[in-house]
């Protein structure tokens, strides 16, 4: 599948991803590779001292299981050059083992870059549980392959 190109998105265009259950076995796995061992995500007795009375999944594993589910879309198969950064990201609530994530993006501002073959595509997102709750917010800024060079770019 050929994801879509710079050209492909306009501003206020939007996308939602599958959903995603995220498990006890997605946390401890991560806590390994990361080696974020932080009690609260993988210990039940001391997390269930907490504001939150349970284990939470790590903040950072809910936004790569988000960006996952944003390249299983298809949009960025193939065309997508580089994510150049995060912008203003809020971790705004905890996702518990068991809730279900999704991402919302709007796409927010595009601009072709200097070398007239790319461009710059920014997308507020919003990754939610199954309540619909925002766990976390931001704009992801991603350097996309154009199709043609624009209109006022040399050929070199």
């Amino acid at each position: 599948m050929t994801g879509m190109y710079f050209e492909d998105f306009e501003v206020g265009a939007k996308f939602v991803t599958a959903g995603r259950t995220v498990t006890e076995s997605d946390v401890m796995t991560f806590a390994g590779l990361s080696g974020d061992m932080n009690p609260l995500h993988v210990d039940r007795e001391f997390a269930r001292e907490t504001a939150f009375g349970e284990p939470v999944a790590h903040g950072l594993l809910v936004l790569s299981i988000a960006s996952g589910l944003g390249i299983q879309t298809g949009i960025f198969s193939g065309t997508n050059l580089a994510l150049l950064g995060l912008e203003e990201w809020k971790f705004l609530g905890a996702v518990k083992f068991g809730d279900t994530i999704h991402m919302e993006s709007t796409v927010i501002e595009t601009r072709r870059t200097s070398k007239g073959d790319r461009g710059v595509v920014r997308l507020a997102q919003e990754i939610a549980n199954q309540r619909a709750e925002v766990v976390q917010k931001g704009v992801f800024a991603s350097l996309m392959a154009a199709r043609t060079r624009g209109p006022d770019q040399g050929a070199g």
